[in-house]
């Protein structure tokens, strides 16, 4: 499904024929706002983004949330998938990035913006002007949900924007580019990443849960963990040592709990 763009706030409900989990929450349809934005509760065409974290009450994936009418023609899409190649390529691609959960997609939901900086139709088809174009992918499939942020050519424009997700309260979120001023630099995202594959980000988003790795250790140490500034140290380098076996370099540590016990 696809909607063309010339100058006007517009949006586009659409029903998902599998319910996709994010951060715990449960839905059943989207809003594809035209100016770069997904939203789950209520259609949110304006174009001036928020700044993550809101601590806001709803749920927001903006793959890239700007005034996109106001830079000349553009198209925005949108596509389900429950077969075929499409979810093979999803399978592969959570696989490569997210190792060792055997993931198998069931669902893909594809939303696509193709802006392009022109009022002349033609200039639009060809591509033959400077363009913004970008897509989230949603992807499902047993007990995870994901989402894929892809960046082409994006041409600097004058506007505020954010690339990125927020949740309800800023529990979960993620911040790829901000500029409360403008989108100069984001030709710079085509190169950007956080799987190493430049223009892609990817994300596992289900309930916030499986994004926390536990680890148990002994230290062969009199060092006392109870002080700041040590277990600081410990957890960076706990840390580092994922990030060798292929964890996100963007993973969190936190210590839980410390249990002093006899060799």
């Amino acid at each position: 499904t696809e909607q063309l763009e010339s100058g006007y706030e517009s949006y586009r409900y659409v029903t998902f024929s599998t319910p996709f989990t994010f951060f715990g929450r449960k839905y059943n349809y989207t809003y594809v706002n035209n100016n770069g934005l997904l939203t789950f509760s209520q259609p949110l065409p304006e174009a001036s983004p928020y700044r993550f974290p809101r601590h806001g009450t709803e749920d927001f994936i903006a793959p890239l949330w700007t005034d996109l009418d106001d830079i000349g023609l553009g198209r925005y899409s949108y596509q389900q998938y429950t077969n075929g190649s499409v979810l093979t390529r999803a399978t592969q691609d959570i696989n490569q990035y997210f190792p060792h959960k055997g993931f198998s997609a069931s669902w893909v939901f594809v939303a696509t913006w193709d802006y392009v900086l022109t009022s002349d139709m033609n200039v639009l088809n060809l591509h033959s002007a400077p363009a913004i174009t970008f897509q989230v992918v949603l992807i499902s499939g047993g007990d995870f949900s994901f989402i894929l942020m892809n960046y082409g050519d994006c041409a600097g424009i004058q506007f505020p924007v954010e690339a990125g997700y927020d949740t309800i309260n800023s529990t979960d979120y993620h911040v790829i580019h901000y500029d409360a001023f403008s989108g100069y630099s984001i030709p710079n995202l085509k190169n950007m990443s956080n799987v190493n594959i430049p223009g892609r980000w990817a994300f596992l988003v289900n309930n916030g849960t499986e994004n926390v790795i536990g680890v148990q250790i002994k230290l062969w140490s009199f060092v006392d963990l109870r002080q700041r500034a040590n277990f600081e140290v410990v957890l960076q380098k706990i840390k580092q040592e994922l990030v060798d076996r292929g964890v996100p370099s963007f993973i969190e540590m936190k210590l839980r709990d410390v249990k002093k016990t006899q060799p």
